[in-house]
């Protein structure tokens, strides 16, 4: 269903993405990433490294990396996905926001919501880019 390709929004050094390899029906389960939660008390260890750029809020008291595709979606304001914290299951479960096309790339909005048009940490704030 999904798969990993060099993407055109990306252009750190890896410039990768997540892709669908068939079409995806919107509210459609894309994947369910296990998670690795920390206690945030320790995330002054991480933010010392490239790691804090890729970790999500996990909770009130928790941060979590999380695995599989998980910490490879790109971020757009006009996202094709979006994410839940599913608790019982450890995981964070993205699903298609919209119908996705074979070859689309899955995009979802970092801020956690799908219409929040919020700054992000790492953007200008007089710069939002998809």
């Amino acid at each position: 269903m999904i798969e990993i390709k060099t993407s055109k929004l990306s252009d750190g050094e890896f410039n990768r993405g997540v892709f669908a390899t068939c079409d995806i029906a919107k509210d459609a389960l894309i994947h369910e990433a296990p998670v690795i939660p920390y206690p945030n008390e320790e995330h002054v260890h991480i933010e010392k490294t490239f790691l804090a750029d890729y970790v999500f809020e996990y909770g009130a008291n928790h941060t979590a990396l999380l695995l599989g595709y998980g910490m490879l979606f790109n971020h757009s304001y006009t996202p094709n996905a979006f994410y839940e914290l599913n608790f019982d299951n450890h995981t964070v479960d993205f699903y298609a926001y919209t119908d996705i096309k074979a070859g689309e790339e899955i995009l979802i909005n970092y801020n956690g919501e799908v219409d929040c048009d919020d700054p992000l940490w790492f953007e200008d704030n007089n710069n939002k880019s998809e």
